[in-house]
């Protein structure tokens, strides 16, 4: 009896013995997988970035940022950093990393198992409280065995985890970057079109004027004042603008209150000497965009649900009991105890359900992501190209506009004015050639500022981070959301 007994202890020993197999330090971490975030940040954006869980943290990182944005006048470099310590949705993009290790730590633990005690014969005459006492101990034995592939899916999900919140923090780099260009891109027309503005209002001023003595007709005078309206027109039209444009700005690096007084240069960056050389750049995406090393995971977890799925296509459900019974009897006055061990096993007979359906739902889940994955590297490619292709040709008409059409105006300009001084060009001929001057002035800054957002675009067309990559989505995440997997 007392043999039985320690077999059957050892036995119902067994799930807590197979829990202590797997280290989940690295899932535990409170930090857990953000090194990886951290690094493909720095990488790409030669930023750093920070996830803020307590208090001293969020110190620290308030304190960087009033430091960064006591200066009169923020950079982009400046503003990029202060998105990416102070941007509030990207704190919820590295808590749903958090999430996905708390998921994959939970991987690692054993089902707990089901404990039963039941009694029967309570009250029965003759006997002391009851007659049977039966007690059952039940353990998933399915979920033991599929226990290491479940564990191997949950760390895919994390490292996806991983590289999705590296993604979001990409994207907000990426978005910031273009929000300070066309920020600035906008006051700079508004600075341009304060110059035509002016011009406008000496032109419809000496319109009245020339009218009152008879020497403008009514409809030349009409023209000139026209002119002037609308350009007033388009002047609040621009400071609206690029009012709007500094708020987006403002949006990202998540400031409010007295911090949203800040300014912006009042005009974009002279055009580089040079082009960086990336004759390369289709292989450097393919090696790095991280939103290609997401479907490749999402392939990979979804190879391994087929695979669970294929394991438990018959069995979904396995469980073993194990347990022991204590009968009391009373003989002869004398009550006697005997207890034996008990073990069962429960499974379902798969007579209506053979799991062919859900093997059918693997495989075109397999496909489909597999087949989803190809397109996204040949389109990673063409992004890249393109990317580079609009850097390269931005910059030839940016250049073209400042070496060629802006100082044709201004040597019209110039040979108007010592023709009005020699009496030969009259006034309004001369403001004619100087709005004509400010409209390619403005078409220079657009130029200008397609060339800046054209490189800005080139690190995203590497790494990631892109236009609509804002929820870290991908096409074969979606295809593998019902993989179809068992247990």
């Amino acid at each position: 009896m007392m043999g039985a007994r320690i077999r059957l202890v050892a036995m119902l020993a067994l799930p807590i013995a197979l829990g202590g197999c797997v280290s989940a330090s690295e899932y535990a971490a409170t930090d857990a997988g953000f090194s990886l975030v951290k690094g493909k940040t720095a990488e790409s954006t030669g930023k750093q970035t920070c996830w803020v869980q307590n208090q001293e943290q969020a110190r620290v990182a308030s304190d960087r940022v009033k430091t960064l944005m006591a200066k009169k006048s923020i950079d982009v470099e400046t503003a990029v950093q202060v998105a990416l310590l102070n941007n509030k949705g990207l704190q919820a993009a590295y808590a749903d990393l958090g999430d996905s290790a708390a998921d994959a730590w939970q991987s690692t633990m054993l089902i707990n198992p089901t404990v039963s005690v039941g009694l029967t014969g309570i009250g029965t005459p003759g006997l002391e409280a009851f007659k049977t006492v039966e007690g059952i101990i039940a353990s998933n034995i399915l979920a033991l065995a599929t226990r290491e592939r479940n564990i191997a899916i949950a760390d895919t999900e994390f490292r996806k985890a991983q590289l999705d919140a590296a993604l979001r923090t990409l994207q907000l780099a990426a978005d910031t970057r273009r929000a300070w260009i066309n920020a600035v891109a906008a006051w700079e027309t508004v600075a341009q079109i304060n110059e035509a503005q002016a011009a406008a209002d000496a032109a419809s001023e000496l319109a009245e004027k020339l009218g009152e003595t008879g020497a403008m007709t009514k409809g030349a005078q009409a023209r000139e004042h026209v002119f002037y309206a609308e350009l007033a027109g388009q002047t609040a039209k621009a400071r609206l603008a690029a009012r709007l444009a500094k708020e987006e700005l403002t949006r990202l690096m998540g400031l409010w209150g007295s911090d949203i007084d800040y300014q912006v240069p009042n005009r974009l960056p002279s055009l580089p000497k040079g082009l960086m050389k990336r004759d390369l750049i289709e292989a450097e995406a393919l090696q790095r965009r991280v939103d290609l090393q997401m479907a490749k995971l999402d392939l990979e977890a979804t190879a391994r649900s087929y695979k669970l799925t294929e394991t438990t296509r018959y069995v979904t459900d396995l469980e073993l009991l194990s347990g022991f019974e204590t009968e009391r009897e009373k003989e002869d006055g004398e009550v006697e105890t005997e207890t034996t061990g008990q073990a069962e096993l429960e499974f379902v007979i798969p007579i209506f359900d053979s799991g062919k359906a859900r093997m059918r739902k693997a495989e075109l889940a397999y496909m489909r992501a597999a087949n989803l994955l190809a397109e996204k590297a040949v389109n990673v490619r063409s992004e890249a190209r393109s990317a580079y292709q609009a850097y390269r040709a931005n910059y030839d008409i940016a250049r073209h506009y400042r070496d060629s059409v802006v100082p044709l105006r201004t040597k019209i300009e110039e040979e108007s004015l010592l023709t009005y001084n020699a009496m030969i060009t009259n006034t309004f001929e001369l403001l004619a050639d100087s709005r004509e001057k400010i409209n390619s002035i403005l078409l220079a800054v657009n130029a200008k500022r397609d060339f800046w957002l054209a490189e800005a675009d080139l690190a995203p067309a590497i790494y990631g981070g892109g236009a609509g990559a804002a929820t870290g989505e991908t096409e074969v995440a979606a295809a593998a959301e019902n993989r179809g997997g068992g247990h």
